[in-house]
């Protein structure tokens, strides 16, 4: 492998120093994580100091995005460019292990290859530990089982092609289940090859919002010990779910596209001239310090606006020339409205508030801003919101009253927010 930058390096004093680079950028990330508070743990830490993060990435990635803190590196791609596996960025890869509560012995199942977390996971549980990865693809578990051969790797993780929600063929119970592909749902066969004291960590797609969350047994239900956010490319197979999407077109033939993971518009040709007229403002009062992460309203939009939809626009179009905005909102109606902010008054943050479109503009904008106000009021965070997810055919009536409810294919998840000082 060579770095892009320093490609031409080929004697032994340049691969010396291409290999000293590597472990000066790999001391780095490890300070950096540690700093950060994604890799909490000795045997964490260890692992990323042992495995050679640039061995498992495509021969052309500069060593600087190898060891990159947030850098995530597609490794393949559908006919139309969509990223169908990647490893993901460092920290993201640091915090699950650390949410898999991960110790020497387990046995580990990882759900989507790639070989870097195989290793990973190899290194923390030791020999006496057995890891084994499943991907659907099989063109993922070959490199994932070549890269793993090539080092070192090979004998210590079994390597499968499975499609996993049916479950891993040959394999009892594991220790720690660690999903690395967006998952809608948790599949039944997990909850039944994960051990009762076992720890499942997928990234949990939540109404198109997705968060990496670390559930344990509690009863006949599982209950969130970690939450991390995170985005991952989409589960294939079984359990795939595909999202909604509508076009619409602005006055200038520019399109907007509204994406529903649930909750579509039963008439979505009411929407087709919504762009039209509009647009409208409301602003929340609300304010947020520059620098500060946005993810907890998000979450709680997701969950709490109803018709909530993600947006993307074409170059050129009247959202991309009215900056900002930002691709969530809602459907009300005849109306559109999305997420935008301008600089608050005393510029030390900014004001949320709502832009709308359409006949129902203002009823659209003014459900957002009052959504906005309640995060503040009751979702604002003093600690991280709980989730739980509750397998179908289980006592679903001792269910805590103060809980919203998201209805799955096998399941629920609820969320609930900490009360507010």
């Amino acid at each position: 492998m060579h770095d892009a930058a320093h490609g031409t390096e080929a004697s032994a004093s340049g691969i010396t120093g291409y290999a000293q680079r590597a472990e000066d950028l790999r001391v780095a990330l490890v300070a950096q994580l540690r700093a950060e508070g994604k890799i909490t743990s000795a045997a964490v830490e260890a692992a990323f100091r042992k495995v050679p993060r640039e061995r498992f990435l495509p021969e052309d990635t500069a060593l600087e995005i190898a060891y990159g803190y947030d850098s995530s590196v597609v490794t393949k791609r559908d006919e139309r460019g969509a990223a169908l596996s990647s490893v993901s960025a460092a920290y993201i890869q640091a915090r699950m292990l650390e949410q898999a509560e991960l110790q020497p012995g387990m046995r580990v199942l990882e759900v989507g290859s790639g070989g870097l977390n195989a290793a990973l996971i190899a290194e923390i549980v030791g020999e006496q530990g057995r890891v084994v990865t499943v991907d659907i693809d099989p063109e993922v578990t070959d490199r994932a089982a070549k890269l793993l051969d090539e080092t070192g790797y090979g004998g210590r993780v079994r390597v499968l092609v499975a499609d996993a929600e049916n479950g891993v063929p040959g394999e009892t119970e594991f220790d720690a289940i660690i999903v690395t592909v967006g998952a809608w749902d948790v599949a039944p066969a997990w909850l039944r090859q994960l051990a009762p004291e076992g720890t499942l960590v997928l990234p949990l797609v939540m109404n198109g919002v997705t968060r990496t969350v670390g559930l344990r047994h509690e009863g006949d239900h599982l209950v969130s010990r970690s939450i991390e956010v995170a985005g991952f490319v989409p589960m294939q197979g079984i359990g795939r779910h595909d999202e909604q999407q509508f076009a619409l077109t602005d006055p200038d033939g520019k399109t907007v596209t509204l994406r529903f993971d649930t909750g579509a518009p039963d008439h979505p040709a009411e929407l087709d001239d919504v762009l039209a007229t509009g647009p409208v403002e409301a602003w929340s009062g609300v304010l947020f310090p520059h620098g500060t992460s946005w993810a907890d309203l998000y979450l709680w939009l997701a969950w709490q606006l109803p018709g909530f939809c993600r947006l993307t626009a074409e170059d050129g179009s009247m959202l991309d020339t009215q900056r900002p905005w930002y691709p969530f909102g809602g459907v009300r109606g005849r109306g559109l409205a999305y997420f935008v902010t301008r600089l608050a008054p005393n510029g030390e943050g900014v004001e949320f508030g709502a832009r709308a479109y359409g006949r129902d503009g203002e009823s659209a904008a003014a459900t957002l801003v009052e959504q906005i106000r309640a995060w503040d009021r009751d979702g604002r965070p003093v600690a991280e919101p709980s989730i739980g997810y509750w397998p179908t055919g289980n006592d679903q009536s001792a269910l805590p009253s103060d809980v919203a409810v998201m209805g799955k294919t096998h399941g629920i998840v609820t969320i609930s927010w900490p009360a507010t000082a």
